[in-house]
Parts: C-alpha cells; structure tokens; sequence
C-alpha cells in the first residue's frame, strides 16, 4: 500500500476532531452559574463518556435495542443527574443539555487541516455519533466535511467491520483506498483489520490530564502525525 493509492480520508470524531471534554465543562459550568449548582463538570465529563463503551457494547450484545447515540448518552444523563444531585431541571433543559454532543468545539488545527486536506482527498467523519449529531456539529464547529458518514448507517458501532466496509462500500472505493484517521489506536487496529490505512493523530488532552492514555506511535500506521496540519503537510494536503 501507499499514500498514492489513498482517495479518502475517514476521521474518527469525538476526541481526534473535537473537544469533548473541554466543551462539556464549559458548558456545565455555565449552568452551574445558571442553577446555582455546584458540580465538578470535569468529572461529570468522564463518566458520562465513561458511559459511551459499555452502553453500546448493551446494544450490540442485544440487551438492548437499537439505539442512536443520542438516546445513550441521555440514558447516561439522567443516572448522573442523579448520582451528582442535579435537581430542578426541565426536560428542555436537559435535552439542551443532552445535545451539547451536538455543539462540541473543535481542536484549533481541525478546522484549518481538514481545508487542506480536503483539496486532495475526499474527506468525511466515520463515528458512531448518529446523523444528526454529526451534521449539528459540523455546523456548528465548521468542520468542512465532503459527506456525513455515521454508524447509524449500519445499525452497528466501530470497531464492529461493517462500520468500517459499509463506509468504503459507500464510497465507492476499495478499502486501501482509503485512510482512517484517529486519535484512538483500537479503531485504527479494527480499521486496518478491514484493509484500510491508518493515521494516527494523538490528542493528549482530549480526557482527564491525571489520565493520559498510551500515545507511543505503533509501528503498523501507515502514518503519525502531530496534528491535522501535520498530517495535510506528510499526506499532500
């Protein structure tokens, strides 16, 4: 394989393009002004993405039904409001509140990087946020994406394959044609597992800085990068 056969680029979302973390507390400490509340939103945070594993992994083992990622992060909501006291909270404020998936902010070389790349290569979110989570926050973070690519196309959740081939089947390409890009090394094993290529892209402060996970380059990647800008830089962008 090699970047000349590359056509596509296929970016993991939450944590490689945008800032979970950081925007869930900003906004949580927002309505801790609000509310009058007092919660540590750092670590409301990590649970509530702590969450996002083990209730899919419900999904997919049938315990559960087919669920937009939407309806699990609410399912993990309402337990954490519980759990940290959050009282006196419309529905609508907590639908608000649900969707700030929707309004993450992206890294400051996201924006900039996708622009160049997307001068050479196709280029397109593949997470198992649902659709609509997506296209919001496209929007919303102005990330400049060619086509929206979600798991919900194949009722089914990365690092399951059919996510992986569905994507490149959609796309009219074979799967070393095309890149995916992460800041998680298992969805680039499950993705190279399937034929594709990978770019490993680390984003150190993406969790909770007490908790930094392994960022040591693998030898399988076809690429590692500092950031997107890098990446446009070793890829042609």
């Amino acid at each position: 394989m090699s970047f000349e056969d590359v056509r596509a680029l296929l970016f993991d979302v939450f944590g490689t393009c945008v800032d979970w973390r950081g925007t869930v507390i900003r906004e949580g400490n927002a309505l801790n002004r609000a509310k009058g509340l007092s919660v540590d939103w750092g670590a409301f945070a990590d649970e509530w993405r702590g969450q996002y594993a083990p209730n899919m992994q419900r999904v997919m083992r049938g315990e559960l039904p087919w669920t937009r990622l939407d309806g699990l992060h609410r399912m993990a909501l309402d337990e954490l409001l519980a759990k940290y006291g959050v009282q006196g909270l419309s529905e609508a404020e907590k639908d608000q509140l649900n969707r700030v998936w929707h309004r993450l902010d992206p890294w400051t070389d996201t924006v900039p990087g996708l622009l160049k790349l997307k001068h050479s290569y196709l280029i397109a979110p593949l997470s198992n946020g649902n659709l609509s989570l997506l296209t919001n926050m496209a929007k919303h973070a102005g990330l400049p994406w060619d086509c929206v690519l979600s798991a919900e196309l194949f009722r089914a959740y990365k690092p399951d394959p059919r996510v992986y081939l569905g994507a490149v089947d959609l796309l009219d390409l074979q799967p070393h044609q095309v890149m995916m890009v992460a800041a998680h090394k298992h969805d680039l094993h499950a993705a190279r597992a399937q034929g594709l290529q990978a770019a490993f892209v680390p984003r150190p402060f993406e969790g909770n800085p007490e908790r930094v996970p392994d960022l040591t380059p693998d030898p399988e990647f076809e690429v590692v990068a500092a950031d997107f800008m890098d990446l446009a830089r070793q890829l042609g962008g």
